[in-house]
């Protein structure tokens, strides 16, 4: 038989080890409650997960954060509150999609200009080898290009297929965008790998104002 007083430990560890499971499954669940709220768009479920413990940091099984969540379905006020909990603002998704270049691509820029403080990878690039600037411009989100510019980046930085963000506005014929590239120097003259200018692919578009732009640029 065990001595009562092996017993009393053998008792005591079994509760400590239950108990830190239940810890354990409380924060799990905590986590998956947060990722679950942002997902609906449920701010005060979002902020009662932190309250509770929750890591801002959650993932979910793509690899998206409630950040990263929120921006893609232009959730501002859930991206603030999880800014605000001190989310890392450069953990990426699965297919590397980070919270910037969701900021970017939905036109976010007061968001875009939080990341950017917060030290937001500019250079990041997801699966397509995209990345803020590059989704920005074409989708015209002047402003937001404007925020990237004043960040740093290149104006004639070059990206996959040896496009430049000048190309990607003037192939979706985006024009302020254009104007804006060209005003802070960026080159009509440079070529993507299949030998084409911007103004070359604004005319596959059949964009004929972006023509006109960049011909007034040059």
């Amino acid at each position: 038989m065990i001595r009562p007083v092996f017993a009393r430990v053998f008792a005591l560890a079994a509760a400590l080890l239950a108990l830190a499971a239940y810890a354990s499954d409380a924060d799990l669940s905590a986590n998956v409650r947060l990722l679950n709220a942002a997902r609906s768009g449920d701010l005060a479920g979002v902020e009662r997960c932190l309250k509770e413990g929750a890591s801002p940091d959650s993932r979910s099984r793509i690899g998206e954060t409630a950040l990263v969540m929120a921006l893609k379905k232009k959730d501002t006020a859930t991206a603030r509150a999880m800014l605000a909990a001190g989310t890392d603002v450069n953990i990426a998704a699965v297919n590397g999609i980070t919270a910037l270049m969701a900021a970017a691509y939905s036109g976010e820029v007061d968001i875009v200009q939080a990341l950017l403080a917060r030290g937001a990878n500019v250079s990041a690039t997801d699966r397509l080898g995209k990345n803020a600037m590059t989704y920005a411009a074409g989708q015209g989100h002047t402003a937001v290009v404007r925020a990237l510019l004043a960040s740093g980046v290149d104006a004639n930085a070059v990206y996959r297929n040896d496009l430049t963000a000048l190309m990607w506005a003037a192939g979706y014929g985006r024009d302020e965008t254009v104007k804006l590239l060209l005003e802070s120097g960026a080159r009509t003259d440079l070529r993507d790998n299949r030998g084409k200018t911007a103004e070359d692919i604004a005319r596959e578009g059949g964009y004929s104002k972006t023509i006109a732009v960049l011909e007034r640029g040059k």
